[in-house]
């Protein structure tokens, strides 16, 4: 008997020595659990990094107490510290399906390369249902790209729900093993200053530019009660927009999963919300650890207030 319990045992080794050896993920995720166990890190608290007092001008705090990311509230450096130690690595999706241009992909990846992320792991996933339509691509230092293929599709449909699954299904299979945290973005921004560590958390929402300067009242929200992703009058915190969503790969699942049910069910009552309803109608009953200011996607065309600072991504021209 014992025998061969020890005879397991050594399978059992030998196995965890071949995967340790030849899944480089697996051994980097080895080597960041035994960090946090060595050096007991801890995240630092949110006094220790972020100020809203610097920016009494804007809302800077929900009322959920998640910090809402305006240049000048935040240490980055107080950050760097932490997650340099665990080594982490940020995976950037970007959606580039129907008539996209190699132009504006490539401005895009352009950019990104420059100040997403600066000094760490980074890797950029193009899913695209034209493969051939992609541009050459330099990256700079601990930068990678991947092609996530897409089903072809009719391009005079909303394709976002073919996308999105697919997208949960790469998630489920790849990238939730190969990044600490995800963004998803549209192609057609540009990045234009550093977008830092200052932006993970577990559930990373968008303001809209025009709309955080409007009423409640008039947000585009979802009313049809049957609808979904329906909010009465009266709810609501912000409204989001859907250009950008981030957070850890389970939150991301998490959003998804919920947003393909809601649309399933909205076509049982013959109904037809926008991604961008789903997801606010999500983020109103899951409320996001992080919240990005407008600074973060701003319109061009739009005349460019004094809260507006320091424009981190710009839609492009």
């Amino acid at each position: 008997m014992n025998y061969k319990r020890e005879m397991l045992l050594l399978i059992l080794l030998a196995l965890l020595l071949a995967l340790y050896k030849h899944h480089p993920r697996i051994k980097d995720h080895l080597q960041k659990i035994h960090a946090c166990w060595n050096d007991h890190l801890e995240e630092p608290p949110l006094s220790a990094w972020f100020n809203p007092k610097k920016r009494p001008d804007v809302i800077a705090t929900t009322d959920w107490l998640a910090p809402v990311i305006w240049e000048g509230t935040y240490n980055r450096q107080v950050l760097d510290k932490y997650y340099k130690r665990l080594n982490i690595t940020i995976g950037l999706a970007v959606l580039a399906t129907g008539n996209f241009t190699k132009r504006s992909l490539k401005h895009f990846i352009k950019s990104a390369d420059k100040y997403f992320m600066v000094g760490y792991n980074v890797i950029f996933y193009i899913s695209t249902d034209n493969i051939y339509n992609q541009p050459y691509l330099e990256l700079g230092p601990l930068r990678s790209f991947k092609t996530l293929r897409l089903p072809n599709g009719d391009n005079y449909q909303d394709c976002t729900p073919r996308n999105m699954k697919t997208m949960k299904s790469k998630i489920m299979h790849h990238i939730q093993y190969e990044v600490n945290f995800l963004f998803i973005m549209a192609m057609n921004q540009i990045f234009k200053k550093d977008f830092g560590v200052e932006t993970l958390g577990k559930s990373v929402a968008q303001l809209h530019a025009w709309w955080y300067f409007k009423k409640p009242k008039d947000f585009p929200y979802e009313r049809r009660a049957k609808s979904a992703a329906s909010i009465a009058f009266g709810e609501g915190d912000f409204y989001y927009h859907s250009a950008i969503i981030g957070g850890t790969p389970s939150n991301i699942l998490a959003f998804i999963n919920q947003y393909l049910k809601g649309i399933t069910d909205d076509s049982t009552n013959k109904l037809d919300s926008t991604y961008e309803s789903h997801l606010n109608k999500y983020l109103l009953i899951n409320k996001p650890t992080r919240v990005l200011s407008p600074e973060y996607n701003w319109d061009p065309k739009f005349k460019t207030p004094p809260q507006i600072k320091h424009i981190k991504i710009a839609w492009q021209p």
